[in-house]
């Protein structure tokens, strides 16, 4: 019966400590968001928290990088599922549109499934912006299986684009898609007009310029 009631008290501290992680990560994420990842110390982001504690941030999480870190784990592992389903489901290997889709759609269909405003398109913009944060973002990019097989597949459907015009339309792509989804999040935060009605008008919008841009002719050097 001790025992027993150790393991539940032992329990329930697990369960409050990890409720109060995921507060501090959400609330985080949304002052990033709005405010810019330097602009906003640990103890605001504490205080906003509703945590009486100063150092909550410190505690459950760790320094302001390990917690920039732990958002983008957090969207990332929920992306990399609907990527793989993306992945799984491709027609023709031999389309450049099918690969965009593959890339594209799973950010988009994330933040469309998310309950109320979203925040993680933004937070994206403002680590992308700042070198060190940047690594990281690049870094758990990286990581992700699926996202190298859709790179493998866009060099195979690209196979006489030279190096360095594939890495320079690599990195437009990136930007192009990073600050779109960005700007719409932004929008519907405002509540101003936004050109498409939906995320996946959205993306169907997004994948048409990309496809374009991977497809656009390259002018001799």
């Amino acid at each position: 019966m001790v025992h027993r009631r150790a393991d539940e008290a032992r329990d329930a501290r697990a369960g409050r400590g990890s409720a109060t992680r995921e507060l501090i990560l959400t609330t985080a994420e949304r002052l990033y968001a709005e405010h810019g990842v330097f602009a906003v110390s640990n103890r605001q982001v504490s205080e906003a928290a509703g945590q009486g504690n100063n150092a909550a941030v410190g505690y459950h999480v760790g320094t302001k990088l390990d917690l920039v870190r732990a958002i983008a784990r957090k969207h990332a592992a929920q992306i990399e599922r609907l990527r793989v389903q993306r992945l799984a489901a491709i027609r023709d290997p031999a389309d450049v549109r099918e690969w965009v889709a593959c890339l594209v759609r799973p950010s988009t269909e994330h933040l469309a499934e998310t309950d109320g405003p979203t925040w993680f398109a933004r937070f994206g913009a403002q680590t992308m912006t700042d070198p060190v944060l940047r690594e990281i973002m690049v870094e758990e990019s990286l990581s992700s299986p699926s996202l190298q097989q859709i790179v493998d597949g866009l060099d195979r459907c690209l196979p006489d684009m030279p190096p360095e015009v594939r890495r320079e339309r690599g990195d437009m792509a990136r930007q192009l898609m990073v600050h779109m989804l960005a700007e719409r999040e932004r929008a519907l935060a405002e509540g101003t007009a936004t050109p498409r009605a939906s995320w996946h008008d959205a993306a169907t919008g997004l994948i048409d310029a990309i496809v374009g841009l991977w497809q656009a002719p390259v002018t001799p050097g």
